[in-house]
Protein backbone atom coordinates (compact mmCIF):
# COMPACT_ATOMS: atom_id res chain seq x y z
CA UNK A 1 0.00 0.00 0.00
CA UNK A 2 0.85 3.26 -1.05
CA UNK A 3 1.91 5.61 2.52
CA UNK A 4 3.09 8.60 3.44
CA UNK A 5 3.76 8.77 7.18
CA UNK A 6 5.12 11.13 9.60
CA UNK A 7 7.16 10.91 12.91
CA UNK A 8 4.94 12.14 14.74
CA UNK A 9 1.89 9.56 13.52
CA UNK A 10 0.05 12.48 11.99
CA UNK A 11 -1.81 11.77 8.81
CA UNK A 12 -0.42 14.34 6.26
CA UNK A 13 -3.35 14.43 4.13
CA UNK A 14 -3.64 18.04 5.04
CA UNK A 15 -1.31 20.55 3.31
CA UNK A 16 -0.05 24.08 4.03
CA UNK A 17 1.91 26.90 2.53
CA UNK A 18 5.16 26.85 4.47
CA UNK A 19 6.01 30.27 4.52
CA UNK A 20 9.60 29.96 6.23
CA UNK A 21 10.83 27.49 3.25
CA UNK A 22 9.49 29.75 0.56
CA UNK A 23 11.62 32.75 2.30
CA UNK A 24 14.49 30.09 3.21
CA UNK A 25 14.58 29.76 -1.21
CA UNK A 26 13.59 32.80 -1.84
CA UNK A 27 16.91 34.55 -2.44
CA UNK A 28 18.99 31.94 -4.57
CA UNK A 29 17.47 32.65 -7.77
CA UNK A 30 19.53 30.75 -10.05
CA UNK A 31 23.33 31.41 -8.45
CA UNK A 32 25.17 29.01 -7.42
CA UNK A 33 25.31 27.24 -4.26
CA UNK A 34 27.37 25.04 -2.22
CA UNK A 35 25.57 21.82 -1.36
CA UNK A 36 27.88 19.06 0.31
CA UNK A 37 29.09 17.57 -2.82
CA UNK A 38 27.57 19.61 -5.94
CA UNK A 39 26.85 22.47 -7.43
CA UNK A 40 23.41 23.79 -7.60
CA UNK A 41 21.08 26.27 -8.12
CA UNK A 42 17.55 27.25 -5.96
CA UNK A 43 15.01 29.12 -7.01
CA UNK A 44 12.79 31.52 -5.65
CA UNK A 45 9.88 28.49 -6.63
CA UNK A 46 8.86 26.69 -3.09
CA UNK A 47 6.14 24.04 -3.02
CA UNK A 48 3.60 23.62 -0.65
CA UNK A 49 4.30 21.17 1.96
CA UNK A 50 3.02 18.87 5.30
CA UNK A 51 2.25 20.95 8.11
CA UNK A 52 4.76 21.10 10.36
CA UNK A 53 3.59 20.73 14.40
CA UNK A 54 4.27 23.98 16.85
CA UNK A 55 6.69 22.14 19.24
CA UNK A 56 8.87 20.87 15.86
CA UNK A 57 12.69 21.30 16.44
CA UNK A 58 14.07 24.73 14.58
CA UNK A 59 15.86 23.62 11.14
CA UNK A 60 19.28 24.90 11.11
CA UNK A 61 20.19 25.70 14.59
CA UNK A 62 24.47 26.09 15.23
CA UNK A 63 25.76 22.98 16.74
CA UNK A 64 22.01 21.34 17.56
CA UNK A 65 22.54 19.69 21.45
CA UNK A 66 21.50 16.28 20.04
CA UNK A 67 23.73 15.99 17.06
CA UNK A 68 25.54 13.10 17.77
CA UNK A 69 27.58 11.79 14.23
CA UNK A 70 30.69 10.19 16.06
CA UNK A 71 28.08 7.90 18.35
CA UNK A 72 30.27 5.00 19.93
CA UNK A 73 27.75 1.99 21.33
CA UNK A 74 29.27 -0.41 24.48
CA UNK A 75 26.65 -2.60 23.10
CA UNK A 76 28.53 -3.20 19.31
CA UNK A 77 31.52 -4.80 17.79
CA UNK A 78 33.02 -2.59 15.43
CA UNK A 79 36.23 -3.60 13.16
CA UNK A 80 37.53 -2.20 9.78
CA UNK A 81 37.30 -4.18 6.38
CA UNK A 82 38.82 -3.76 3.23
CA UNK A 83 37.28 -6.39 0.57
CA UNK A 84 37.08 -6.18 -3.91
CA UNK A 85 34.55 -4.67 -5.91
CA UNK A 86 33.86 -6.54 -9.37
CA UNK A 87 36.62 -4.23 -11.24
CA UNK A 88 39.59 -5.43 -8.69
CA UNK A 89 39.35 -2.26 -6.69
CA UNK A 90 39.62 -2.26 -2.70
CA UNK A 91 36.38 -1.10 -0.75
CA UNK A 92 36.97 0.29 2.74
CA UNK A 93 34.36 -0.38 5.41
CA UNK A 94 33.27 -0.77 8.88
CA UNK A 95 31.74 -3.80 10.20
CA UNK A 96 29.15 -3.43 13.44
CA UNK A 97 28.40 -6.50 14.67
CA UNK A 98 26.12 -6.58 18.08
CA UNK A 99 27.34 -7.98 21.24
CA UNK A 100 24.05 -10.06 21.78
CA UNK A 101 21.95 -10.64 18.64
CA UNK A 102 18.55 -10.74 18.77
CA UNK A 103 18.15 -14.29 17.94
CA UNK A 104 20.33 -17.66 17.26
CA UNK A 105 22.01 -18.23 13.70
CA UNK A 106 22.76 -15.61 11.02
CA UNK A 107 21.27 -12.34 11.34
CA UNK A 108 19.97 -10.00 9.03
CA UNK A 109 22.50 -7.32 7.44
CA UNK A 110 22.43 -3.59 6.01
CA UNK A 111 24.78 -1.54 4.11
CA UNK A 112 25.53 1.91 4.87
CA UNK A 113 26.50 4.75 2.84
CA UNK A 114 27.47 8.22 3.18
CA UNK A 115 26.30 11.91 1.73
CA UNK A 116 28.24 12.78 -1.56
CA UNK A 117 31.44 14.20 -1.41
CA UNK A 118 31.60 12.88 2.53
CA UNK A 119 33.26 9.45 4.08
CA UNK A 120 32.12 6.97 5.97
CA UNK A 121 32.55 8.71 9.38
CA UNK A 122 30.19 10.92 8.67
CA UNK A 123 26.58 9.99 9.47
CA UNK A 124 26.99 6.21 7.89
CA UNK A 125 28.82 5.10 10.65
CA UNK A 126 26.07 6.78 12.69
CA UNK A 127 23.08 4.84 11.07
CA UNK A 128 25.07 1.71 11.21
CA UNK A 129 26.23 1.80 14.96
CA UNK A 130 22.37 2.60 16.10
CA UNK A 131 20.75 -0.29 13.24
CA UNK A 132 23.16 -2.79 14.95
CA UNK A 133 22.41 -2.08 18.48
CA UNK A 134 19.09 -3.29 17.11
CA UNK A 135 20.13 -6.55 16.49
CA UNK A 136 21.03 -5.69 12.22
CA UNK A 137 24.99 -6.58 11.17
CA UNK A 138 25.94 -3.46 9.65
CA UNK A 139 28.03 -2.08 7.59
CA UNK A 140 29.39 1.40 6.53
CA UNK A 141 31.31 1.95 3.42
CA UNK A 142 33.53 4.34 1.69
CA UNK A 143 32.51 5.43 -1.78
CA UNK A 144 35.32 4.24 -4.68
CA UNK A 145 37.98 7.29 -4.76
CA UNK A 146 36.65 8.41 -1.29
CA UNK A 147 37.97 7.79 2.11
CA UNK A 148 39.92 4.88 2.91
CA UNK A 149 38.60 3.30 -0.30
CA UNK A 150 41.01 2.43 -3.25
CA UNK A 151 40.76 4.83 -6.49
CA UNK A 152 42.59 7.61 -8.54
CA UNK A 153 42.83 10.22 -8.67
CA UNK A 154 40.91 11.43 -4.97
CA UNK A 155 37.69 12.91 -5.57
CA UNK A 156 36.77 11.67 -8.57
CA UNK A 157 32.88 11.32 -9.47
CA UNK A 158 31.76 7.62 -10.96
CA UNK A 159 28.26 6.90 -10.37
CA UNK A 160 28.70 3.31 -11.97
CA UNK A 161 31.49 2.72 -9.38
CA UNK A 162 29.75 4.12 -6.24
CA UNK A 163 26.76 1.62 -7.33
CA UNK A 164 29.05 -1.20 -7.69
CA UNK A 165 30.51 -0.62 -4.10
CA UNK A 166 27.07 -1.62 -2.55
CA UNK A 167 27.00 -4.79 -4.81
CA UNK A 168 30.25 -5.76 -3.85
CA UNK A 169 29.15 -5.01 -0.17
CA UNK A 170 26.41 -7.86 -0.68
CA UNK A 171 29.37 -9.78 -1.41
CA UNK A 172 31.29 -9.36 1.16
CA UNK A 173 28.31 -9.40 3.67
CA UNK A 174 27.29 -12.53 2.23
CA UNK A 175 31.07 -14.34 2.72
CA UNK A 176 30.43 -13.46 6.74
CA UNK A 177 28.91 -16.22 9.05
CA UNK A 178 27.30 -13.65 11.64
CA UNK A 179 24.89 -12.61 8.05
CA UNK A 180 21.91 -14.50 6.43
CA UNK A 181 22.87 -13.83 2.59
CA UNK A 182 18.89 -13.72 2.04
CA UNK A 183 18.58 -10.87 4.44
CA UNK A 184 20.48 -7.87 3.14
CA UNK A 185 19.25 -4.48 2.94
CA UNK A 186 20.66 -1.21 1.73
CA UNK A 187 20.36 1.83 3.13
CA UNK A 188 21.52 5.34 1.77
CA UNK A 189 21.89 8.98 3.04
CA UNK A 190 21.68 11.85 0.95
CA UNK A 191 23.63 11.37 -2.26
CA UNK A 192 24.03 7.43 -1.77
CA UNK A 193 20.29 7.27 -1.47
CA UNK A 194 20.44 7.56 -5.68
CA UNK A 195 23.22 5.32 -5.54
CA UNK A 196 21.44 2.69 -3.76
CA UNK A 197 18.84 3.12 -6.17
CA UNK A 198 20.91 2.31 -8.94
CA UNK A 199 22.53 -0.21 -7.39
CA UNK A 200 19.28 -1.90 -6.66
CA UNK A 201 17.57 -1.94 -10.02
CA UNK A 202 20.55 -4.75 -10.84
CA UNK A 203 20.86 -6.58 -7.29
CA UNK A 204 18.01 -8.14 -6.48
CA UNK A 205 19.81 -9.39 -3.38
CA UNK A 206 19.28 -6.06 -2.11
CA UNK A 207 15.86 -7.17 -0.62
CA UNK A 208 15.34 -4.05 1.46
CA UNK A 209 15.83 -0.02 0.47
CA UNK A 210 15.76 3.00 2.59
CA UNK A 211 17.02 6.03 1.45
CA UNK A 212 16.83 9.68 3.90
CA UNK A 213 17.61 13.51 2.88
CA UNK A 214 18.52 11.75 -0.73
CA UNK A 215 19.94 13.83 -3.51
CA UNK A 216 19.15 12.38 -6.82
CA UNK A 217 23.02 13.21 -8.21
CA UNK A 218 22.18 13.58 -11.73
CA UNK A 219 19.18 15.75 -11.37
CA UNK A 220 20.75 18.22 -8.61
CA UNK A 221 23.52 18.41 -11.72
CA UNK A 222 21.91 18.80 -14.74
CA UNK A 223 18.85 21.28 -13.48
CA UNK A 224 19.84 22.04 -9.50
CA UNK A 225 17.27 22.58 -7.30
CA UNK A 226 14.10 23.30 -8.03
CA UNK A 227 15.09 23.01 -11.36
CA UNK A 228 16.43 26.04 -11.66
CA UNK A 229 19.08 26.00 -13.63
CA UNK A 230 19.15 26.42 -17.72
CA UNK A 231 20.22 24.50 -20.16
CA UNK A 232 22.70 26.88 -21.27
CA UNK A 233 24.35 26.85 -17.93
CA UNK A 234 24.53 22.95 -17.87
CA UNK A 235 26.34 23.39 -21.03
CA UNK A 236 28.40 26.38 -19.74
CA UNK A 237 29.57 23.52 -17.28
CA UNK A 238 30.27 20.96 -19.31
CA UNK A 239 32.34 23.01 -21.79
CA UNK A 240 34.43 24.16 -18.25
CA UNK A 241 35.23 20.58 -17.38
CA UNK A 242 36.16 19.20 -20.50
CA UNK A 243 38.17 22.17 -20.60
CA UNK A 244 40.06 20.94 -17.52
CA UNK A 245 40.33 17.58 -19.21
CA UNK A 246 42.86 19.13 -21.46
CA UNK A 247 44.61 20.72 -18.95
CA UNK A 248 44.94 17.52 -16.81
CA UNK A 249 45.85 15.25 -19.68
CA UNK A 250 48.77 17.31 -20.64
CA UNK A 251 50.22 17.49 -16.80
CA UNK A 252 47.95 20.29 -15.50
CA UNK A 253 46.91 20.68 -11.80
CA UNK A 254 43.65 19.30 -11.21
CA UNK A 255 40.88 20.83 -10.23
CA UNK A 256 38.50 20.63 -7.61
CA UNK A 257 34.64 22.08 -7.85
CA UNK A 258 31.89 22.88 -5.63
CA UNK A 259 31.18 20.99 -2.41
CA UNK A 260 31.18 22.84 1.22
CA UNK A 261 32.39 26.12 1.31
CA UNK A 262 35.31 26.94 3.83
CA UNK A 263 34.14 29.91 5.18
CA UNK A 264 30.80 32.16 6.39
CA UNK A 265 29.99 35.48 5.29
CA UNK A 266 27.18 37.59 6.15
CA UNK A 267 26.06 37.08 2.25
CA UNK A 268 26.41 33.37 2.82
CA UNK A 269 22.78 31.42 1.68
CA UNK A 270 21.00 29.20 4.42
CA UNK A 271 21.95 25.72 2.70
CA UNK A 272 25.53 26.76 2.91
CA UNK A 273 25.11 27.78 6.66
CA UNK A 274 23.30 24.46 6.80
CA UNK A 275 26.88 22.12 5.22
CA UNK A 276 29.18 24.18 6.66
CA UNK A 277 27.80 23.92 9.97
CA UNK A 278 28.62 19.85 9.84
CA UNK A 279 31.20 19.44 7.41
CA UNK A 280 33.47 22.68 9.08
CA UNK A 281 32.80 22.26 12.44
CA UNK A 282 33.72 19.46 15.38
CA UNK A 283 30.22 18.44 14.71
CA UNK A 284 31.09 16.42 12.13
CA UNK A 285 34.39 17.54 10.51
CA UNK A 286 36.55 14.39 9.67
CA UNK A 287 39.40 14.18 7.22
CA UNK A 288 40.44 10.72 6.77
CA UNK A 289 44.52 9.74 7.42
CA UNK A 290 46.84 11.38 4.83
CA UNK A 291 44.45 13.47 2.92
CA UNK A 292 43.55 17.14 2.71
CA UNK A 293 40.84 18.61 4.86
CA UNK A 294 41.02 21.32 2.14
CA UNK A 295 39.97 19.16 -0.50
CA UNK A 296 36.67 17.25 2.03
CA UNK A 297 33.76 17.03 -0.37
CA UNK A 298 34.88 18.36 -3.24
CA UNK A 299 34.68 16.19 -6.48
CA UNK A 300 37.52 16.76 -9.47
CA UNK A 301 35.85 19.63 -11.65
CA UNK A 302 36.58 17.09 -14.75
CA UNK A 303 34.97 14.35 -13.15
CA UNK A 304 31.29 15.98 -12.03
CA UNK A 305 29.72 16.03 -15.05
CA UNK A 306 29.53 12.31 -14.94
CA UNK A 307 26.49 12.99 -13.22
CA UNK A 308 24.66 14.69 -16.05
CA UNK A 309 24.47 10.91 -16.84
CA UNK A 310 23.33 9.74 -14.15
CA UNK A 311 19.44 8.74 -13.92
CA UNK A 312 18.86 6.81 -10.80
CA UNK A 313 14.98 6.69 -11.18
CA UNK A 314 14.57 5.68 -14.33
CA UNK A 315 13.70 1.98 -14.13
CA UNK A 316 12.76 2.12 -10.64
CA UNK A 317 9.45 0.65 -10.40
CA UNK A 318 11.44 -2.45 -11.76
CA UNK A 319 12.68 -2.83 -7.97
CA UNK A 320 9.65 -4.17 -6.91
CA UNK A 321 7.76 -6.08 -5.83
CA UNK A 322 11.05 -5.44 -3.21
CA UNK A 323 10.22 -2.68 -0.53
CA UNK A 324 11.52 0.90 -0.79
CA UNK A 325 11.66 3.55 2.15
CA UNK A 326 11.82 6.89 1.73
CA UNK A 327 12.56 9.75 4.95
CA UNK A 328 13.20 13.12 4.17
CA UNK A 329 12.31 16.15 6.35
CA UNK A 330 9.31 18.81 5.91
CA UNK A 331 11.92 21.55 6.04
CA UNK A 332 14.36 19.89 3.51
CA UNK A 333 16.18 21.81 0.84
CA UNK A 334 16.23 18.53 -0.98
CA UNK A 335 13.11 16.95 -1.00
CA UNK A 336 11.89 17.31 -3.98
CA UNK A 337 14.11 14.25 -4.92
CA UNK A 338 12.52 11.85 -2.45
CA UNK A 339 9.10 13.25 -3.42
CA UNK A 340 9.66 12.26 -6.88
CA UNK A 341 11.57 8.92 -6.61
CA UNK A 342 8.78 8.03 -4.16
CA UNK A 343 6.25 9.00 -7.40
CA UNK A 344 7.96 6.64 -9.79
CA UNK A 345 8.35 4.03 -7.58
CA UNK A 346 5.99 0.77 -7.43
CA UNK A 347 4.27 -0.94 -4.38
CA UNK A 348 5.03 -1.51 -1.77
CA UNK A 349 6.57 2.36 -1.20
CA UNK A 350 6.92 4.37 1.54
CA UNK A 351 7.33 8.48 2.26
CA UNK A 352 7.86 9.10 5.96
CA UNK A 353 8.50 12.97 6.82
CA UNK A 354 9.95 13.87 9.96
CA UNK A 355 7.82 17.06 10.95
CA UNK A 356 10.20 20.58 11.36
CA UNK A 357 13.97 18.29 9.96
CA UNK A 358 16.15 19.80 7.40
CA UNK A 359 18.07 17.74 5.20
CA UNK A 360 21.27 18.17 7.20
CA UNK A 361 20.00 17.75 10.30
CA UNK A 362 19.19 14.05 9.56
CA UNK A 363 22.77 13.28 9.26
CA UNK A 364 23.05 13.20 12.88
CA UNK A 365 20.44 14.88 15.15
CA UNK A 366 19.79 11.62 16.94
CA UNK A 367 16.52 12.87 18.51
CA UNK A 368 15.17 13.55 14.86
CA UNK A 369 16.36 10.34 12.72
CA UNK A 370 13.16 7.90 13.05
CA UNK A 371 15.11 5.31 14.48
CA UNK A 372 11.99 3.02 15.27
CA UNK A 373 10.75 3.66 11.46
CA UNK A 374 13.87 2.55 10.15
CA UNK A 375 14.15 -0.83 12.51
CA UNK A 376 10.50 -1.38 11.86
CA UNK A 377 11.18 -1.36 8.02
CA UNK A 378 14.59 -3.52 8.12
CA UNK A 379 12.88 -6.06 10.70
CA UNK A 380 9.65 -6.29 8.90
CA UNK A 381 11.36 -7.28 5.48
CA UNK A 382 14.63 -8.82 6.40
CA UNK A 383 12.84 -11.25 8.96
CA UNK A 384 13.33 -14.71 8.44
CA UNK A 385 11.04 -16.58 7.01
CA UNK A 386 8.25 -18.57 8.73
CA UNK A 387 9.60 -22.16 9.05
Amino acid sequence: MTKQTSSNSHPLDDQQDAPQRRSFLAGAGVGLVAIGGLVAGASSAAQDQPASPAAAPRRGDRQPGDADNFYQSAAVTTRKVRFRNQYGMDVAGNLFTPKRPGSAGPQAAIVVGHPMGAVKEQSANLYATKLAEQGFVTLSIDLPFWGESEGRPRNAVSPDLYAEAFSAAVDYLGTQPAVDRERIGVLGVCGSGSFVISAAKIDPRMKAIATVSMYDMGAANRQALNQSQTVAQRKAVIAQAARQRDVEFTGGETQYTSGTVHQITPASHPIEREFFDFYRTPRGEYTPPGQSPLLTTHPTLSSNVKFMNFYPFNDIETIAPRPMLFITGTEAHSREFSEAAFQRAAEPKELHWVPGAGHVDLYDRVNLIPWAKLTAFFGHHLARPAA
